[in-house]
């Protein structure tokens, strides 16, 4: 990727949409340059993911924006030109948290994944929380139990590690443990996000922190509020 033709990216550590959250996702809606706002609740295709959207839309409407959900929920939604193209319309698309295995099979090689990286690449912003920020990343951590998997590849390298603050000890140090000879692993609090500007330039917004474990196993790196993180790809 060209950081030069990217847009900005906001990974969240999960419990989107919530107080934590406000000031960065205002700010978002700024550098984005819209007041419309395009949800994928697909991660949450078992989870209701209809009041996903909604959560999102009462959120928005409080920070002075529209949401509109795309209800791509499995693959034949994924593969619709219709839905790619309401994608690459889009200059604010944020997915939602859920079950990152779900979502990957639902994007993995798809055409909405293909308008996704199409409209980032454009310089739409985008947004991703929990499930949405691990499939971005290749390899990703897979959350059946802390070891790794293939992701989609926006990002490579720095598998997130979101819930950073909340998980159990156990998957977080199998995690670290178990990360590829090269990789840092990035643990995102909730509420909180790592956001990578267009410039390829990365830092912290948010409540809580991020934390770089490696790429060598006794590099940890903790980064609070409004840091600028170093040690990550600059795309």
């Amino acid at each position: 990727m060209n950081s030069e033709e990217t847009g900005t990216l906001a990974l969240v550590g999960g419990a989107e949409w919530q107080e934590g959250c406000r000031k960065f996702d205002a700010a978002l809606l700024e550098a984005a340059g819209t007041d419309e706002v395009l949800v994928l609740p697909t991660a949450a295709a078992f989870e209701n993911p209809r009041r996903a959207v909604e959560t999102a839309r009462r959120y928005f409407e409080d920070l002075g924006a529209n949401v509109s959900g795309l209800m791509v929920l499995g693959r034949t939604e994924a593969e619709d030109e219709t839905n790619a193209a309401v994608v690459r319309s889009s200059r604010f698309v944020y997915i939602g948290g859920g079950s990152p295995m779900h979502l990957r099979s639902v994007l993995k090689d798809s055409k909405l994944w293909q308008a996704l990286v199409d409209t980032w690449n454009d310089g739409a912003l985008l947004a991703a929380s929990s499930a949405g920020a691990m499939v971005l990343c290749d390899p990703m951590v897979d959350p059946r139990g802390g070891a790794y998997t293939v992701g989609l590849g926006l990002l490579a390298n720095m598998p997130i590690f979101p819930h950073h603050d909340t998980a159990p000890a156990h998957l977080k140090e199998r995690s670290m443990e178990l990360r590829p000879d090269g990789a840092v692993l990035v643990g995102v609090d909730e509420q909180t996000a790592l956001i990578r500007d267009p410039d390829g330039s990365w830092r912290v917004a948010g409540e809580g922190s991020v934390t770089l474990y490696g790429p060598r196993h006794d590099d940890i790196t903790s980064y609070g509020p409004d840091a600028t993180v170093d040690g990550l790809p600059p795309g």
